[in-house]
């Protein structure tokens, strides 16, 4: 059994402890955003796609995540090179890579409600990943969240006949829709409505979908804990103290899980990273003190920092700051 299933075990009998929080590196990033996913090199250039996956196997190695999400064709190259034999890490491939994900150069496709679309054939994932992830949005408008739906409602039918298991997650829509009151309660609202008629063979192994602040993450967190496990992602890199921030009130509020792609990989140090998340949530460290620590960590590698320490120390992420 996986480190993963151990954890889930736990959260969902009630067992659980700081430990027991799940991270998730989201290395799928070559699903959105094309030659530009491996960032730029010192000469200002792309950096190739081997930069990109180099940080996959550095992070697998060190033990710190419990998921590694990756696109279907990254996931055979690890599986080729056996990475993940023996390793208490689970490899996971993104499963859907709906349009609002498509995040090309000079691109625009975020403007428009998303479109249902996968790439990644379920029968050649099964052969190096029994765990997927399946993404939706909610946009409060009827034929558009119908066709997400029944979208899902066929992927459901097509991973319980290959087998394999996955984890869902639920966007925030990139621009605003109109709700008769809040939207992170017309949200969770449907979140719960469309797993309540899903049979426990089917329904994913936890949930995963924006921080909307305190009151909405205690809500869904704590409606359904036995069946629904609550999770965070991550959004655009910012600073440390937003990484850090984000995840300590994502779980104090209940969130068990976090899937974190580029506020992990733009950090200057993946893995050190990872470890000032776990400091930050298994040793109570708060999130000033975690980006101190972090930053003792990078002058011990002899890594320069991106950021002057009180730069880094600063909150950039307008949600996060009334519940400091």
């Amino acid at each position: 059994m996986k480190r993963l299933d151990e954890k889930l075990d736990r959260i969902r009998s009630g067992a659980y402890s700081p430990r027991d929080f799940i991270i998730a590196d989201a290395k799928d990033g070559d699903m959105a955003f094309g030659c530009a996913t491996p960032g730029k090199g010192p000469d200002g250039r792309m950096k190739p796609l081997r930069a990109y996956r180099d940080d996959i196997v550095k992070v697998v190695d060190s033990d710190l995540a419990d998921i590694m999400l990756m696109s279907l064709s990254s996931a055979e190259g690890m599986h080729e090179r056996g990475l993940f034999a023996g390793s208490a890490v689970t490899p996971a491939v993104r499963l859907n890579d709906t349009t609002d994900i498509w995040q090309a150069r000079g691109g625009c496709y975020g403007r428009n409600p998303m479109l249902p679309f996968r790439s990644a054939r379920l029968d050649r994932v099964k052969p190096v990943a029994d765990l997927g992830l399946f993404a939706i949005t909610f946009y409060n408008d009827l034929a558009q969240d119908h066709a997400t739906l029944e979208s899902f409602a066929r992927f459901r039918d097509e991973a319980s006949a290959a087998g394999i298991r996955y984890f869902l997650e639920v966007f925030n829509p990139q621009f605003p829709v109109d709700v008769a009151g809040d939207f992170a309660t017309y949200n969770n609202d449907m979140i719960v409505r469309c797993l309540a008629g899903v049979s426990r063979h089917e329904r994913p192994l936890f949930l995963k979908a924006a921080y909307n602040g305190p009151a909405a993450t205690e809500e869904i967190a704590g409606y359904d804990p036995e069946t629904i496990v609550f999770g965070i992602l991550g959004g655009g890199a910012g600073t440390t103290r937003d990484c850090l921030e984000l995840i300590r009130q994502a779980e104090r509020y209940g969130a068990r899980v976090a899937l974190f792609g580029r506020k992990i990989y733009y950090a200057e140090d993946s893995v050190l990273m990872i470890r000032a998340m776990r400091r930050v949530i298994e040793e109570g460290l708060t999130s000033a003190e975690g980006v101190r620590a972090y930053h003792g960590d990078l002058q011990a590698a002899g890594i320069a920092p991106q950021r002057a320490l009180e730069d880094d120390l600063a909150l950039t992420e307008a949600i996060l700051k009334p519940n400091v």
